[in-house]
């Protein structure tokens, strides 16, 4: 009995683990199926949604860019002048390989420094302590005792190795004597200048150990020694050479300087190199993108340990694009001898002891293109002589109070805000405000005379201007009126609201950096209300000046200034400019709010500023072969400049803007000589004098250019090389001596 029992309940077993068994089977197929599907999912994941990254991520172990020194973009004239431009150099590289220990680099080094001399005036004091301790290793461990360091290591707990073996190595370079690193060679010197161009480069990218003043016959030494010298390797590197001394083209670092530190995480970001010759202001910075270039792509073919058995070009690279500038740069070297020759003569009379500086700009009205901008400063040498540096970038990054040339932009405000009309009559005549405050125009010092807006203009009246503002805030003069009512409404902010527009007190949008805006002032008395109407309150540079009197001249709108006036492709000849890639279009930044009617009015008070009977600058252009307009500004200033120990002195700006020709504007000017005079009525007015000269010579020089069949708007334009310049190198600085 038990044993049937026994047996059903085997049998049982048996069918029950039949049962569970396909059961079990399946879970473990749909278990394999669904791994192997994740499998398949995740494959397909990487190989097509991530695929381009891990691509990315085998090439930048494979392939790296290196510098093999393409040529910067060539910056031209607006006529195809050469005004910067590259020349090819010898040059000696060493590319630094994965494992390579820093003992065999010294060796490099040392054979290196046989063949070749090489600076050392970049060599720091630390540099020397470091190569100590490489090449007197033992010696250099002796002078920390291990103890101390476990001494140290119990007073700082929670201290890693890696912070530790940081206060090793301090407390040893600390021990290092003066005896000790004088017992370094100069051809130990020789050999650590080398030794650090060569360890400060990246693993498998060239690193330039010298490329200024490399000779045929070291370049010849090193080159037939190629074999011996692993890493080491001869090319032909690219120096910048510029053919004009004009600083806000810029200038770029060298290679033993390399990206300045300030700006190093941005490029090397950016697969530059340490050494790489970078924009470092002005022109050059500011279009470093497309002046640098693309270098060639490198792939690296390694063994199993990892070792780069050959390297093979992938991309060439590309050298950068060539820049055409809105300069006409004969133009601007006569500018310069203008400005030159009235600062000097200025300079050399009783009265001008505080002046400094004076700047003239030249642009296109209509299209915003920069023809000249200069600036001169006066500096001393070491020695105590004058000379004339180049300022030009003072023309946007200092202002200036400029006096009653800004009287085109209040009489236009004045029409916007209603305050006058045109042909609105008022009188000019001494005012007397509050508390015995008296103010007027300069060639009217106790008659009522009658005028209107144009003779205001043209005989620079103060009164007319004080007026409209009056106006504007809802006031009519009356003797001993009480200044604090000036104050009452937001006068103040819509005339700078008025000026704004036409480019005073806000920025001019130069491709350039480093612009100013000038200084907005915080009034300290109500009739400053009354001051910033002619022009001796805010402050404005140069360049906005231009800016406004070009806005004027072409009727109305705002134009961006800029220097870029093509991008270019690198010539292919040598003899004519590459293919144009782009022309830069003006751009507009806002139109006035001015009717045509109130913008042709002042332009025509401008003209009689010229050639009316009583017009401030008839002395010098009523004669002209031309017809042109402009406004003349003398700015009684409070001397606050470079010469502290003269501050509160009184002093004038002299100012003058205009544009020609009259009927169809094709320049407009602006010349500023701050602190000019400390005689507030000079028998001479240099600002006159240039504004004529540069003017002349714009026209002589458009004739000339005519007569020879030069033009800027030629598709195959030729490339014309300035022989008789001079050519000054990366870090060559030029100057005016004056003897």
């Amino acid at each position: 009995m038990s044993k049937r029992v026994l047996s059903q309940r085997n049998s049982k077993e048996k069918a029950k683990q039949q049962t569970t068994l396909p059961l079990r089977m399946n879970i473990l197929f749909l278990l394999i199926f669904i791994l192997f599907a994740l499998l398949i999912f995740r494959l397909g994941y990487i190989q097509i949604v991530q695929g381009d990254y891990y691509v990315g991520e085998v090439k930048s172990t494979e392939e790296i860019q290196v510098n093999t020194s393409v040529p910067r973009g060539r910056i031209y004239d607006r006529y195809g002048r050469v005004l910067i431009d590259n020349q090819p150099e010898n040059a000696i590289t060493y590319t630094r390989m994965p494992k390579i220990k820093n003992n065999e680099i010294l060796t490099i080094a040392e054979q290196l420094a046989k063949l070749i001399d090489m600076p050392i005036d970049r060599v720091t004091y630390r540099d020397k302590q470091d190569f100590w301790v490489l090449k007197n290793n033992k010696a250099a461990m002796k002078k920390v005792k291990t103890e101390e360091m476990d001494e140290f290591r119990l007073t700082k707990e929670n201290m890693s190795e890696k912070e530790v073996d940081k206060e090793y190595n301090r407390r040893i370079l600390k021990r290092i004597t003066e005896e000790e690193l004088a017992q370094l060679s100069p051809q130990d010197l020789e050999v650590l200048a080398i030794y650090r161009e060569m360890t400060s480069g990246y693993l498998l990218s060239p690193q330039i150990i010298k490329s200024e003043n490399v000779t045929d016959k070291e370049f010849a030494l090193v080159s037939e020694r190629l074999s011996e010298l692993s890493g080491v390797n001869t090319t032909t590197d690219w120096k910048r050479v510029r053919h004009v001394p004009l600083s806000i083209l810029g200038r770029t670092t060298t290679p033993s300087k390399g990206i300045p530190k300030s700006k190093l995480d941005y490029y090397l970001a950016r697969d530059y190199s340490r050494n790489d010759r970078v924009g470092e202001s002005f022109f050059e910075a500011q279009y470093e993108d497309i002046l640098q270039g693309e270098k060639s792509v490198m792939k690296n073919i390694t063994d199993r340990s990892g070792t780069v058995v050959e390297t093979l070009m992938t991309d060439e690279g590309e050298p950068g694009k060539d820049l055409v500038t809105t300069l006409d740069i004969e133009l601007q070297q006569e500018a310069e001898r203008i400005v030159e020759d009235a600062l000097l003569k200025m300079k050399s009379s009783g009265d001008g002891s505080l002046l400094d500086r004076a700047f003239y700009i030249m642009m296109n009205p209509n299209t915003g293109e920069i023809l000249s901008m200069v600036g001169k400063k006066v500096e001393y040498d070491e020695a105590g002589k004058m000379y004339l540096a180049d300022y030009s970038y003072g023309t946007f990054t200092t202002a200036y109070e400029m006096g009653s040339t800004v009287k085109g932009a209040t009489v236009l405000t004045g029409y916007r805000e209603g305050a006058i009309s045109i042909g609105t009559k008022q009188i000019d005549e001494p005012i007397v405000l509050g508390r015995g405050l008296v103010k007027k125009s300069i060639f009217n010092h106790g008659s009522r005379i009658w005028m209107d807006d144009l003779m205001a203009l043209e005989q620079s009246s103060n009164v007319y201007m004080f007026k409209t503002a009056l106006s504007m805030g809802g006031l009519t003069y009356y003797p001993n009126m009480a200044t604090a009512s000036l104050l009452k409404d937001d006068t103040l902010q819509r005339l700078r609201n008025g000026y704004a527009q036409l480019g005073l007190g806000v920025p001019t949008g130069i491709d350039l950096p480093g612009e100013t805006t000038g200084v907005i002032n915080k009034p300290d008395s109500p009739g400053k209300v009354l001051d910033i109407t002619i022009g001796q309150f805010d402050t404005y540079t140069p360049l906005q000046l231009a800016q406004y009197v070009s806005t004027i001249a072409n009727n109305g709108y705002r134009v961006q200034p800029r220097f870029l006036k093509q991008i270019r492709k690198p010539s292919e000849d040598g003899v004519t400019l590459g293919p144009l890639i782009s022309e830069i279009e003006p751009e507009i930044l806002n139109q006035i709010d001015n009717t045509q009617a109130e913008i042709n009015r002042v332009k025509e008070g401008f003209r009689r500023v010229y050639y009316g009977a009583r017009g401030s600058a008839r002395y010098n252009f009523s004669d002209t072969p031309y017809t042109a307009a402009g406004k003349t500004g003398t700015a009684e200033v409070v001397y606050f400049g470079p010469q502290e120990n003269r501050y509160h002195t009184n002093t004038i700006n002299l100012v003058h803007v205009g544009f020609a020709p009259f009927d169809k504007p094709e320049v407009a000017y602006a010349v500023v000589i701050p602190w000019a005079s400390t005689n507030l009525n000079p028998s001479t007015y240099y600002n006159n004098t240039i504004a004529r000269q540069v003017l002349d010579k714009y026209f002589e020089l458009q004739n000339k250019h005519q007569a020879e069949g030069l033009t800027d708007s030629l598709v195959d334009q030729k490339i014309i090389r300035q022989t008789d310049a001079e050519i000054l190198k990366e870090d060559q600085e030029k100057s005016s001596i004056i003897e």
